[in-house]
């Protein structure tokens, strides 16, 4: 840029989001209704136009519900889809369907990236506060006790725009720019096999290509994977003695499909790609002001397709605590919460991709013949699929560690499940479409008193049994999911956090446990003036009371 680079005034922002991919733009989607003000930063000008992840589950589905898009997005998914693992010579081995765990959306659904990215672009469009900068790259990151600064060369490397955050969200990929920046590790592994990806449209559908299909040929494992638009994808590993160059190419694609019967008059092939599997996590994800999230944090192979789904969670994490602190109604310790919770989770995610891997891709023989009478045995035992599946496809997450009370009961740290609800207006709603997104009591039968959290302001609303009639400050569990499930856990009160997940729990005639310290309600007679007043953005006010922010 020498001397001809055009510097801008310094702009002040709440937050500062580094990276749009499905990680970033869910963080400016959660962020932009709270009214602070947000600016992501993106090196590309488009979505990139490669499928990467295609498939997600049902708690990342109820996020996105939260921010009013999870039914626009399930349009352009597939659901319903079963999980088979099918021998060198196709018969099935294993067939199973990912359970649900009543969180109102499907177990797990097929998705064509680009597509979820530019439904959840539109989105984050909504909010004027919300401030896009694409084409933009990351130049220097410096921070102090009160904010960040970002210098950002302008598209096409022409200019240079300086921002000021209060804290900065970077997630932008496993190659993080603002990771090595901050001098942070990325500890684990990155595996030696490549792995070849064909990514290509039908033109004629074939039987069982609908379906998730795990080809456990010893000669050659193949992943073999519908995606919506019409697309299907396969992913196989380069053997020894195979050139990267060489097997790129649209050929191969067609060659390996036709090994397993589809013919190149029922695909085009689109794209031959070559990556490398990791299992990797950062050292740490926050410093200072700076929070790692989605592949900048974290990055597992793809065998539970989870990869997405882990940054989409670390952000629902994240955001609602970034607005809680900026607001002033929790202190800033609070942020170390996240790492507390999200990262143990991550890493057992992680292990369980890793030992998919293995199961799927073991090419000595003797154990393939092994694993092979096993699960055909296993598959035939009633109920035992469903079982394997919720046990080990998707951990779910239990916070044991971070933002939860210390006295024990089983229900705290998880997040609750999502019933249909009546309310007292007769009306039907996803139990998220009540709750709001706020600190919240909920009771089992009649409430009982909890002072403290009842002082503070937090409101609180009754659960009743289904065909019970709606009342004023009463949910009818339509189908006494939500209630099974607390009676499962001995409580009869729930402290809910703002992400659903519980805080703390009282069985029948117990006591809550007292409120997290700091915790400000709004709306409450002694929350502070910011947190009565959410359409004050707190970095304007910095900037109009403060000109030296203005580099």
């Amino acid at each position: 840029m020498g001397g001809n680079a055009v510097f801008a005034a310094c702009d002040v922002f709440d937050v500062a989001v580094i990276g749009y991919g499905p990680t970033g733009v869910t963080a400016a989607n959660l962020l932009g209704p709270t009214g602070l003000r947000v600016a992501v930063v993106e090196r590309d000008a488009e979505v990139f136009s490669r499928a990467r992840a295609i498939s997600t589950d049902e708690e990342v589905m109820r996020i996105w519900q939260r921010v009013g898009l999870a039914d626009r997005l399930a349009r352009d998914m597939l659901a319903a889809r079963p999980i088979d693992l099918v021998d060198v010579r196709g018969r099935s081995l294993f067939s199973a369907r990912p359970p649900s765990r009543g969180h109102g959306h499907p177990p797990q659904q097929f998705l064509y990236q680009p597509a979820v990215e530019e439904v959840l672009r539109a989105g984050a469009a909504r909010y004027p506060a919300v401030e896009v900068l694409s084409g933009h790259e990351l130049l220097g990151l410096r921070q102090d006790p009160d904010g960040v600064d970002l210098t950002l060369a302008g598209p096409g490397g022409e200019g240079v725009r300086r921002l000021r955050a209060s804290y900065v969200i970077a997630a932008d990929g496993g190659s993080s720019t603002t990771r090595e920046r901050l001098g942070v590790g990325y500890e684990g592994r990155t595996y030696a096999d490549r792995w070849v990806v064909v990514d290509a449209r039908v033109l004629e559908p074939w039987p069982g290509g609908d379906r998730l299909r795990w080809h456990c040929d010893p000669d050659r494992p193949v992943v073999d994977c519908p995606v919506p638009f019409g697309h299907h994808r396969w992913e196989f590993p380069l053997l020894p003695g195979e050139d990267e160059r060489a097997v790129a190419r649209h050929e191969t694609g067609y060659a390996l499909a036709a090994r397993y019967g589809v013919g190149a008059d029922r695909v085009k092939v689109l794209r031959v790609t070559v990556y490398k599997h990791h299992a990797r996590c950062a050292a740490r994800w926050r410093v200072g002001r700076v929070l790692l999230a989605g592949d900048a944090a974290h990055a597992m192979p793809p065998w539970t397709g989870q990869g997405m789904a882990a940054g989409v969670r670390d952000v629902a994490n994240l955001c609602w605590k970034l607005d809680a602190v900026l607001r002033g109604r929790m202190p800033d310790t609070l942020l170390d919460s996240y790492e507390a919770e999200r990262k143990p989770h991550v890493r057992k995610l992680t292990r369980q991709a890793v030992l998919a891997g293995r199961i799927i891709v073991q090419r000595r023989r003797p154990l393939t013949l092994l694993r092979d009478c096993v699960l055909r045995r296993l598959g035939r035992v009633p109920g035992f699929s469903g079982f394997l599946m919720d046990a080990t496809w998707i951990p779910a997450a239990r916070y044991t560690a971070g933002l939860r009370a210390s006295a024990r009961s089983r229900a705290t740290g998880r997040l609750v499940p999502q019933p249909v609800v009546t309310r007292p207006d007769r009306t039907r709603a996803r139990l998220d479409d009540v709750l709001g997104g706020r600190w919240l009591l909920l009771h089992a039968g009649t409430p009982a008193s909890h002072p403290e959290w009842t002082r503070l302001g937090v409101p609180s609303l009754t659960l009743r049994p289904p065909g019970a009639p709606p009342a004023p400050g009463a949910l009818v569990d339509e189908d006494g999911g939500l209630l099974a499930w607390m009676r499962r856990y001995r409580a009869a009160t729930l402290a809910l956090r703002p992400d659903g997940y519980v805080y703390a729990a009282a069985s029948v005639g117990g006591r809550l446990p007292a409120p997290p310290p700091g915790l400000r309600v709004p709306g409450a007679p002694d929350a502070p003036e910011s947190a009565q007043a959410p359409d004050v953005h707190p970095a304007t006010e910095r900037s109009q009371a403060d000109g030296a922010l203005r580099l």
